[in-house]
């Protein structure tokens, strides 16, 4: 089968670049390759995101790119071609729900700075209000995080695609510099105990 994720992205136009840069003959194949189903390697890859960029399109043809973000695993895998995320108040623009109620077309970038690694997934996106879907509804949400939630997106995978690591700079959340110098902490606490110690030992020599 061919790859589905290149039938999207590679049009007419797009084959004209890459036959301009020599490279047409790299994407001609693809064949046996799935991108319509997630695997347990894309499952888990996206549960342990805390945010995601989400492009869409106006109806004048503007692409828009919004930032979506919440606590891990807000981004919820409901099966291996659904995914959903309650919608929290923002700015009150509401682009991007415009955009995909005229067209429910989307692509999401998904980053993991700390291992240089990006997952784009198509979609298509039903916006749904919290009664809509009482099963949905109690998926994603989260009685401990603070935000008002005013629908749910329901994205339906059309494809998706890992992109290679190249010129991804490595950035670490807070979280994840804690974890990492945890261990540094604990052997400065325990030095500092035993210098301590080792300073009550000398007084008692003193004269």
């Amino acid at each position: 089968m061919p790859y589905h994720f290149l039938e999207i992205a590679v049009t007419p136009s797009v084959r004209d670049a890459q036959a301009e840069m020599g490279v047409d003959p790299i994407w001609l194949g693809g064949a046996g390759q799935r991108s319509d189903r997630f695997t347990d390697n894309e499952v888990a890859f996206i549960g342990m995101r805390d945010s995601f960029y989400m492009a869409s399109v106006s109806e004048t043809g503007w692409p828009y790119l919004q930032h979506r973000g919440g606590k891990t695993g807000f981004l919820k895998v409901i099966d291996d071609r659904t995914l959903a995320f309650a919608d929290f108040r923002g700015n009150r623009q509401y682009i991007s729900a415009g955009n995909l109620a005229a067209n429910d077309r989307a692509c999401l970038f998904l980053m993991d700075y700390a291992r240089r690694a990006r997952l784009k997934i198509y979609i298509h996106v039903d916006r749904l209000a919290l009664d809509a879907d009482e099963a949905l509804a109690l998926a994603v949400s989260d009685p401990n995080y603070k935000g008002r939630v005013e629908r749910m997106f329901k994205l339906r995978l059309e494809a998706f695609d890992w992109n290679c690591p190249q010129h991804i700079t490595p950035r670490f959340t807070e979280r994840e510099v804690e974890q990492a110098v945890l261990p540094l902490r604990e052997r400065l606490s325990q030095l500092e105990s035993e210098n301590s110690s080792l300073r009550a030992r000398l007084k008692e020599f003193e004269i």
